[in-house]
């Protein structure tokens, strides 16, 4: 997994109350375990109409030219309710997203996007329309978030504190996802296999 120490970039302003991942991406595009290839219908209802995607929504957020080259998603609710499926974080990094700022999140949804490489930053709901308010108001507006610090920096340079769990701080910030987590103890693992072969050869 890719190291995540900072995002910086274009912010769009997502104005839903809470986000399911249903949204995020429809069940009917869940056909690959691959974890390429989903950003293209990512909120395919939203960004299209009647799911069309020779017909783009111009009122949607992403369809906008000022939003095209987002990496920074900013809610208003919860984000990530809903179904367990791994594919949501999928569609959102494939697309571009890196960091998606919002009161709060699923916890199926925080822990699939821990794991796969998508920042996750928890500010008030105040700091939120703050975010939002500043983007709005500022065409090309990047925001700045550091992992480390946690802290989310404005074109004005004020800066905002989000919170994250120490554990998925650690995977982003060393670009570990599970199977990188457990190599870190290859050598107790190797140690215990020649030890298991010594002592039980019939296994």
């Amino acid at each position: 997994m890719e190291q995540i120490k900072a995002v910086k970039g274009i912010a769009a302003p997502l104005r839903r109350p809470d986000v399911d991942t249903d949204a995020v991406i429809p069940k009917q595009f869940l056909k690959s375990i691959f974890k390429t290839g989903f950003g293209k219908n990512l909120f395919n209802d939203w960004r299209f109409i009647d799911g069309d995607p020779s017909r783009p929504n111009p009122d949607f957020v992403l369809n906008k030219p000022r939003y095209r080259n987002t990496k920074i998603l900013v809610g208003t609710g919860t984000f990530g309710i809903g179904s367990s499926r791994e594919h949501a974080p999928w569609a959102l990094t494939d697309y571009g997203i890196r960091c998606v700022i919002a009161p709060a999140f699923g916890d199926i949804f925080y822990n699939n996007s821990q794991k796969n490489g998508l920042l996750l930053a928890r500010v008030t709901p105040a700091e939120a329309d703050e975010l939002i308010a500043t983007i709005e108001a500022n065409e090309g507006a990047e925001l700045a978030v550091d992992v480390a610090a946690q802290t989310i920096t404005t074109p004005g340079g004020s800066k905002i504190h989000f919170t994250i769990e120490a554990e998925a701080k650690q995977r982003l910030l060393k670009g570990l996802d599970d199977i990188g987590i457990t190599l870190q103890h290859e050598s107790e693992i190797t140690t215990f296999e020649q030890k298991r072969r010594s002592s039980r050869p019939w296994l």
